[in-house]
């Protein structure tokens, strides 16, 4: 694997690792957030069917007591991080989590950055 800045393996989040000066906009966000994210994600992806159908049981005012204790035993097997609730909107190109412009996919950093380069169809800096 090819070193980058600082000694440190090639790829998106070299730039990160050669430390930078604090809050310039070209860091990356840590590299267990972005994947703890990720594997959220794909937790809640598996476990979506499972999950809607015991609330829907849960909440169905037809079903049994029992059937709903039944159900709710089931929801607690599954694990946590499957809700989609705890997925957190992070910046494609930064994977910071906050200030998240959510149209764009980009923290405010990354969309002022791309605004002024152009990058960004249909957005330009306002002036009146």
């Amino acid at each position: 694997m090819e070193a980058g800045p600082g000694g440190y393996p090639a790829g998106p989040w070299s730039v990160w690792c050669a430390g930078n000066r604090a809050g310039a906009s070209n860091e990356m966000a840590k590299t267990s957030s972005v994947q703890r994210n990720l594997k959220r994600i794909k937790l809640a992806a598996k476990y979506n069917d499972q999950r809607l159908k015991l609330k829907q049981i849960i909440r169905s005012e037809t079903v049994t007591q029992m059937e709903k204790d039944n159900a709710i035993r089931k929801m607690q097997e599954i694990p946590r991080n499957a809700s989609p609730v705890r997925v957190r909107n992070r910046c494609q190109m930064s994977g910071r989590s906050r200030a998240y412009v959510r149209r764009f996919g980009l923290s405010r950093i990354a969309f002022r950055e791309q605004a002024l380069e152009g990058k960004i169809p249909g957005v330009r800096k306002a002036s009146w």
